[in-house]
């Protein structure tokens, strides 16, 4: 597609297009036909998504045990809650209990292996090929074309903690268990993932973009139904901060309706410096006061990004949206360069999950991402209470 930009761009049109069915009332009788076939395939989906659950409740799909300790860090949305600082932290903190800690990740939009290498693995060995290994927890092993983005910049911030990548997460647990003696399993993203028996579930929700439409995919953001939220032990609501004080109370009210237990936390993502991209350059927030930025994202929340960008004193003369996990090509960047100098901007500023998915290192303007860390809004650290709870103690 790189060699037919006409393509390319209606292709990026229509993802624009989609997303905004995703997150708005249809806008003409277009939109309102697409609105309703989406809507119809969403009754199918979560169809799907009830047989799948009542077949696992049921024992007609088995659960395995893999005897340690599994915590999940999920969402019931697609993307956009801030999960890859929370699960950051939550790895941090285990490991500074001595625990040895491994990150299992299904890889998003990683490239798969090809047929014939995964058959001539099965014919010389007898069995599957390993998961990916993307970190030993000694070094980066693979790049994130192969294993995802969101694993590799969690491999990258992470030195000591395992990271692993594999649709199947028992054989990813399996094989970090026996190759690197992991005793505490962190599963990313994997709330409506059934197969590891055992686990214990901390929710994340964004206080800013909660349950989008309140329809289930195709036609909203929901994995699955809001109901499916009495599954979860433990519920944090990320962003808290950019919520008025009562919407955010009439927030919690309406998750107490389907889930009357859980603690509920609050955190936020704060801003911390600027590094160059693919380099190690590191400025101070200060420096975007009053600077001309044109912003690059391709996440679930760029709207979120800008603000904090704006909120630091930076002025967004331009700002280009692609798609979550969106990987970046020549022809994308050169573009977004072209129309960021006819902007007049001083600099580029992307996110850092962005940053791993652009390979280039020369660029036409100062090319920084932006360092976000969460904060707990109160005194408390809750993850010390979750681990309390849970009796997670120091190895």
């Amino acid at each position: 597609m790189k060699h037919f930009p006409a393509l390319r761009r209606w292709k990026q049109s229509v993802e624009e297009y989609v997303r905004e069915l995703l997150y708005r009332p249809p806008k003409d009788k277009k939109a309102a036909c697409i609105a309703f076939f989406f809507r119809a395939l969403s009754i199918v989906f979560g169809g799907i998504v009830f047989s799948r659950e009542k077949l696992y409740k049921n024992r007609l799909l088995k659960d395995h045990p893999l005897g340690c300790r599994v915590i999940v860090v999920g969402n019931l949305t697609v993307g956009g809650t801030g999960k890859t600082p929370v699960v950051e932290k939550l790895a941090r903190l285990l490991q500074n209990r001595r625990r040895k800690v491994a990150i299992l990740s299904r890889g998003y939009k990683s490239k798969a292996e090809p047929w014939w290498k995964k058959s001539w693995h099965w014919l010389v060995h007898a069995d599957p090929c390993p998961p990916k290994v993307v970190s030993d927890g000694v070094r980066c092993l693979l790049p994130y074309e192969k294993v995802g983005d969101e694993p590799l910049l969690l491999a990258k911030n992470l030195p000591g903690v395992c990271v692993v990548v594999d649709k199947n997460r028992v054989k990813a647990g399996q094989y970090a268990i026996e190759k690197f003696g992991c005793d505490l399993l962190l599963l990313d993203d994997g709330f409506q993932y059934f197969r590891l028996k055992g686990a214990s579930y901390i929710v994340l929700i964004d206080a800013t973009n909660p349950f989008g439409n309140g329809h289930i995919l195709p036609r909203g953001i929901l994995r699955e139904p809001m109901n499916r939220l009495r599954r979860a032990q433990f519920i944090v609501f990320t962003k808290s901060d950019r919520v008025a004080a009562e919407d955010l109370k009439n927030l919690e009210q309406r998750v107490r309706c389907h889930n009357e237990y859980a603690p509920i936390f609050f955190c936020k993502h704060v801003p911390k410096y600027l590094q160059a991209v693919n380099g190690t350059e590191r400025l101070e927030l200060s420096s975007l006061n009053g600077c001309r930025v044109a912003a690059l994202s391709g996440i679930a929340s760029p709207r979120s990004f800008e603000q904090s960008l704006e909120d630091n004193g930076a002025n967004v003369v331009y700002g280009k949206h692609f798609l979550d996990h969106h990987g970046y090509s020549e022809e994308d960047l050169r573009e977004f360069f072209a129309e960021a100098k006819r902007a007049d901007a001083d600099a580029v500023i992307t996110t850092e999950k962005d940053a791993v998915r652009i390979s280039a290192t020369s660029f036409e303007l100062p090319f920084y991402f932006l360092r976000m860390e969460i904060e707990w809004t109160g005194n408390d650290d809750p993850f010390e209470r979750i681990l309390q709870q849970l009796s997670v103690k120091a190895a």
